[in-house]
């Protein structure tokens, strides 16, 4: 009777558990949007920020999705930090988990290893056939967006890439440390 009873339990525990995975895994799934939906998110971002009218949203959608795969930014196929880079190039890791990238000792300190000049060539050519996507997607944009409307994406575009964080993503925000200065 014990045997049965504790049998039971143990049925009932590992089947609750394996609906628990079930449900995490479908959790993992709503959080990681296809490149369609990301480049919808991106492109409703960009009416509600810039005002644009349905015309325009019709062209701009189909722009994001043309350059979804050829420049990064925010649902654009890459994240801040390099996470859409191509294979090899170590993005998007962290720290502790990036490849040994040639030449030395991988723990120093969190610093990055050092790049074979094979590999700092390919990141200049890609960050170069990046920067000309921009180039072509801005010059399609200007003639999407009206003079006031692509002058504000210029400044959002401008403070993106000088570091800060505003543009589309909510404005500056303040030091990690709440201000304090460290000497």
């Amino acid at each position: 009777m014990k045997k049965a009873i504790f049998t039971m339990a143990a049925v009932i525990m590992m089947s609750s558990a394996a609906m628990a995975q079930d449900e995490q895994k479908k959790d993992n799934k709503r959080q990681m949007p296809d490149k369609t939906e990301m480049t919808q998110r991106r492109t409703d971002m960009m009416v509600q920020r810039y005002g644009l009218d349905d015309k325009q949203k019709a062209k701009l959608l189909k722009l994001n999705t043309e350059y979804a795969d050829k420049i990064g930014g925010p649902g654009m196929g890459m994240r801040r930090g390099g996470g859409g880079m191509r294979p090899g190039m170590g993005g998007g890791m962290r720290p502790g988990q990036r490849p040994n990238m040639g030449g030395g000792d991988n723990n120093r300190g969190g610093q990055r290893p050092e790049m074979t000049e094979e590999q700092r060539t390919e990141m200049r050519k890609q960050m170069e056939e990046m920067r000309k996507n921009r180039e072509a997607y801005g010059a399609e944009l200007k003639k999407i967006m009206t003079e006031e409307q692509y002058k504000k994406y210029q400044e959002d575009e401008q403070s993106r890439f000088r570091g800060g964080r505003g543009g589309m993503r909510g404005g500056q925000r303040g030091p990690r440390d709440g201000g304090q200065t460290h000497q």
